[in-house]
């Protein structure tokens, strides 16, 4: 009887182990399952409060800048020899040395500049030597400063500029009553595009 008994229960333990082994790979299966779904919910961009996902977000980047002129035209430049001159300081005796460039409409006009150079230093001697410390050592003043020198350089080539009207310019609307204001003439585009300061002291 006992060796019968014994036989009975023999087959009953694999039973056990493979329910076991059973119960073992689904828990494995379902954590395996759980951990990849946490996966892709981390994945995912958060939603914002309008339920618009960050993706919205990033499309509203500011854009480049454009570029103001044809990055594929070559610039003309024409260095100048530096400038030392005395300023128009009353109180000390002060000076200026200034090294600058003139930026060109064309190869034409870098011609013309070699041309009329010794019209185009004195006019801009001249815009040098009546301008205090004051009002060139501040980023304003060297602004206008360099606003100045382009008309003086390009008047020396032969051409009509005028200078602002300094009413206007200082005028505030909001103090001063409105005026009727004629009619602008149309811009003339000057051959000097710019000026360019490569070396300013002032002593």
């Amino acid at each position: 009887m006992s060796n019968a008994a014994a036989a009975a229960e023999a087959p009953a333990a694999p039973k056990g182990k493979k329910k076991l082994i059973v119960i073992v790979a689904a828990a494995v299966l379902l954590l395996g399952g759980g951990g990849g779904a946490a996966l892709m919910l981390l994945k995912k961009p958060p939603a914002a409060e309008d339920g618009e996902e960050t993706a919205h977000v990033e499309k509203a980047k500011p854009k480049a800048a454009a570029p103001t002129r044809d990055p594929k035209a070559v610039p003309v430049f024409a260095p100048l020899d530096p400038f030392t001159v005395n300023l128009a300081d009353r109180e000390v005796e002060r000076y200026a040395q200034v090294a600058l460039t003139l930026e060109l409409d064309d190869t034409k006009t870098e011609a013309l500049v070699k041309t009329y150079m010794p019209a185009i230093r004195n006019n801009i001697l001249m815009v040098l030597a009546h301008k205090t410390s004051a009002q060139i050592l501040g980023t304003e003043g060297k602004v206008k400063l360099a606003a100045e020198i382009q008309r003086a350089s390009s008047r020396a080539l032969g051409y009509e500029v005028e200078e602002p009207d300094p009413d206007e310019a200082a005028a505030d609307e909001e103090t001063k009553p409105k005026k009727k204001r004629k009619k602008k003439a149309p811009e003339v585009v000057l051959p000097v595009l710019a000026v360019h300061f490569s070396n300013f002291i002032v002593q």
